[in-house]
């Protein structure tokens, strides 16, 4: 066995039951991660210097093949069922060993970095991986210590990840021979049969979610984050295509960060030290930030070349529609260095309703909030995905189901709380249609959604007079600087009022439905603060 790099003292790969690997490569720089990665043939440049790689037969997340370890830590305190699925220690245990036994006489990567930009939520976290590439990646999407603070590194968790080794569901117990398996008592996560990196980011991020809400009184959240010149931070909330990433792009506002974030009793923190943006359709118009941070130690995934050119087609997808680029947070030119800010005044929830029913912002209260938080309501439309051939609703607990361990209702109620000691402004802003449904109407145009926002964190909404909502019952806004009056109201933009009325009641009945789910672990506060449906004589 042989070990390289810079590691903490004492630090070795045998401590990690990793005895008979060929070698051991710790924390090696982009640069020589890239390298390997070509002498490999696992990757190439592209004609920006950045590397492109594919992930191989998995090319997004297996949300059905994540798991949690049951045991006495988490049994009374994960929210079992679909997203959280049981996996036996004694089956861990022996996954483990026959994952280590699969590395021996391999190379590893091995990374050293943490989570939480907040030093008083620091998480220290060991990557080891079987690809030099997906060392590229931990090092560019997790925080990244310095070379003095490698020398005393001690972990608090632990990932391994090895693409090669796939898993026999009938001795193991997997559903399939891939696999992410998340053990709080061990404190590690355990990734096998996919090469896809995001399972090692989202890993981590679903541990968070469980530690820090419980342990810390910290809030974590799927959001975006940026700061104002004065220190005034906003949050900005939302699912695929509501526009999370493009608002909180904003040149006048420092970004903290695009993804994940805590939320202190004094601080917002990113998660994080990357990026891990979509690239799809990408053009340097339209995400000139994203665009330009493809370069040298930038990593693409699964795109495809203009043919004889090393040029990205980001329109292609031949391999997926999920491509993907890692790269640090400093790549983004009006990134703020150290990634915290003060407690959020304003926090935007985004929703693309393809209805036409909600306003293009509306102001809510604290149970409105912890409600619509809960919901993650947004709508998908024809073209998103394969299968849609009209506006479709879709919920996701929190902006994110898919990384919680415990009840949604738990970070609702968290939020709620937290809203009502910093008396933080929470708006739900559409980004959706307005005049009609998809197909009907028109798309509210970005640079109203523009103004709105900048309105709401200049104050500038703040002693305007507001009407409410029918059905919803949502505060919304009669004027706004730089925003023509007449689209505030989302009923009155419809050539048909009666045609609204109708499909206002069909998308509040979808948001009841959905919140069934959830209302026996959830307040009376919240429970109310939800839509009301017409019944029927």
């Amino acid at each position: 066995m042989n070990e390289f790099g810079i590691k903490a003292p004492g630090a070795t790969i045998a401590s990690l039951g990793l005895k008979n690997v060929s070698a051991a490569y710790w924390n090696l720089a982009p640069s020589e991660l890239i390298e390997e990665t070509i002498l490999r043939g696992e990757g190439q440049l592209t004609d920006t210097g950045a590397l492109a790689v594919d992930t191989g037969e998995f090319t997004g997340r297996s949300p059905k093949d994540k798991f949690i370890v049951c045991d006495s830590e988490t049994e009374n305190n994960v929210w079992w069922g679909d997203i959280n699925i049981k996996f036996e220690p004694s089956k861990f245990d022996q996954l483990y060993g026959r994952v280590t036994a699969y590395l021996t006489g391999r190379d590893v990567y091995v990374r050293d970095c943490y989570a939480c930009a907040d030093p008083k939520y620091r998480m220290n976290v060991r990557v080891v991986t079987e690809m030099p590439w997906q060392n590229l990646f931990a090092n560019n999407l997790f925080l990244r210590p310095t070379r003095e603070e490698i020398l005393d590194f001690v972990p608090e968790w632990t990932v391994i990840s090895a693409p090669g080794f796939l898993a026999s569901p009938e001795l193991d117990g997997t559903r399939q021979h891939n696999f992410a398996v998340i053990n709080f008592t061990k404190k590690v996560i355990l990734i096998g049969g996919t090469g896809y990196t995001g399972e090692i980011k989202k890993g981590i991020f679903s541990v968070l979610n469980y530690v820090l809400p419980q342990h810390r009184n910290a809030l974590s959240m799927h959001c975006s984050a940026n700061e104002g010149a004065n220190g005034d931070v906003a949050i900005f909330f939302g699912l695929s295509g509501t526009g999370k990433t493009t608002l909180s792009a904003d040149p006048h506002r420092a970004l903290i960060g695009d993804d994940e974030h805590g939320w202190s009793d004094d601080s917002v923190f990113n998660f994080e030290g990357g990026c891990y943006a979509k690239c799809i359709n990408l053009t340097a118009e339209k995400e000139p930030q994203i665009f330009n941070a493809i370069k040298f130690g930038s990593m693409l995934e699964n795109i495809d070349f203009f043919e004889g050119t090393t040029t990205v087609d980001y329109d292609s997808t031949s391999k997926t529609e999920n491509t993907r680029v890692a790269y640090p947070v400093n790549y983004i030119e009006n990134a703020k260095a150290l990634s915290t800010g003060k407690a959020p005044e304003n926090i935007f929830f985004l929703t693309a309703d393809a209805f036409g029913v909600l306003p293009p912002i509306s102001r809510l209260d604290s149970g409105q909030a912890m409600y619509h938080f809960i919901s993650g309501y947004t709508a998908k439309v024809a073209g998103t995905e394969v299968g849609i051939t009209e506006p479709t609703t879709t919920f996701s607990a929190c902006f994110g189901k898919a990384f919680l361990p415990l009840h949604p209702a738990k970070y609702a109620e968290l939020l709620g709380k937290k809203l009502k000691e910093s008396g933080a402004k929470v708006w739900l802003v559409s980004t959706g249609w307005s005049g009609g449904s998809y197909g009907i109407g028109s798309r509210i145009k970005l640079a109203y959604t523009r103004a709105l926002i900048t309105a709401a964190i200049n104050g500038d909404l703040d002693s305007v007079q507001y009407e409410t909502l029918p059905v919803f019952g949502l505060k919304f806004p009669t004027v706004c600087p730089n925003v023509p009056a007449e689209i505030l109201n989302p009923r009155q933009t419809w050539a048909d009022k009666s045609a609204y009325d109708a499909k206002a009641q069909d998308l509040a009945a979808a948001f009841v439905k959905n919140f069934n789910q959830y209302a026996a672990g959830s307040s009376a506060e919240i429970i109310d603060a939800g839509p009301k449906v017409a019944m029927m004589a």
